[in-house]
């Protein structure tokens, strides 16, 4: 996969990998084992901003960051927060920041150590400040509590949605994106009530894209784009596929998306 690991810059004298995404576009510090590692969910996110977007891009529980830089990597006009409560992570995203390799793109990302349920006060002391963010992206942990158990607690925490967990997070978005700016996220297609759910008074102008591991397969992720204060209708837009056919190879619109070459919108 293009966007993974290159062995040469493995420090595997540490708990940690730099990791190559965008065929050299952008480089980031990983945990080597524990924790959270990114790939082509956050690939996809990244892929809801289009390209000539200008603004401020806030990745809301932005673990390492992948997301948020793969915008900053293609998107050359926004400026990009990264928010995390795991210290941990955060210090992989800071790490990744101060990387010579993203010398170019480092200017235009910060990362702010933050619960994304932060109400009132106490989130705007945080730095989400009200109305502050053009567009807000987000990959919250979306696996049932049900599902696989894990013993790495930091790798739970970033993996297992609590209850109320899309209302909460939606709550937050819906206050810190100006009237008429987006957002994009990520989840399962189960969550998709839920999620509808928590946008009504907040989001409206829906579009929901399905994502297909193949055409014969039901969808294993739903990616959802919506605008904030809208009062336009929902759309389902065109399915996205990884695979063409029974080939392992990612099909080229879904290999563009990975490797910052294109976004969603370049497609349809």
């Amino acid at each position: 996969m293009n966007y993974h690991k290159d062995n040469k810059l493995n420090t595997s004298s540490l708990n940690e990998t730099i990791d190559v995404f965008h065929r050299g576009g952008f480089y980031l510090v990983q945990p080597k084992s524990g924790g959270h590692r990114s790939g082509m969910d956050a690939m996809l996110l990244g892929g809801l901003v289009p390209t000539d977007f200008k603004g401020k891009i806030v990745d809301l529980g932005a673990g390492a960051g992948a997301a948020g830089f793969a915008v900053a990597s293609r998107c050359k006009n926004v400026e990009v927060t990264l928010v995390e409560r795991a210290a941990e992570m955060v210090d992989f995203a800071r790490k990744s920041i101060a990387l010579p390799e993203n010398a170019a793109i480092a200017p235009r990302i910060n990362v702010i150590l933050a619960d994304v349920t932060l109400r009132g006060k106490q989130r705007q002391e945080a730095g989400l400040s009200d109305n502050a963010f053009d567009f807000a992206i987000m990959n919250p942990p979306f696996n049932s509590p049900f599902d696989r158990k894990t013993p790495d607690n930091l790798k739970a925490e970033a993996h297992v949605m609590s209850d109320h967990m899309f209302e909460d997070w939606i709550r937050t978005a819906a206050a810190i994106i100006r009237p008429s700016g987006y957002l994009g996220l990520i989840a399962r297609p189960q969550s998709l009530a839920e999620i509808l759910k928590a946008f009504e008074g907040r989001f409206g102008d829906v579009l929901v894209f399905p994502v297909h591991s193949r055409k014969n397969g039901a969808a294993i992720r739903i990616l959802v784009h919506a605008k904030r204060a809208s009062k336009a209708p929902l759309s389902l837009m065109p399915a996205l596929y990884i695979h063409d056919d029974d080939l392992h190879a990612f099909s080229p619109l879904v290999d563009a998306i990975n490797n910052g070459k294109m976004s969603i919108w370049q497609s349809i």
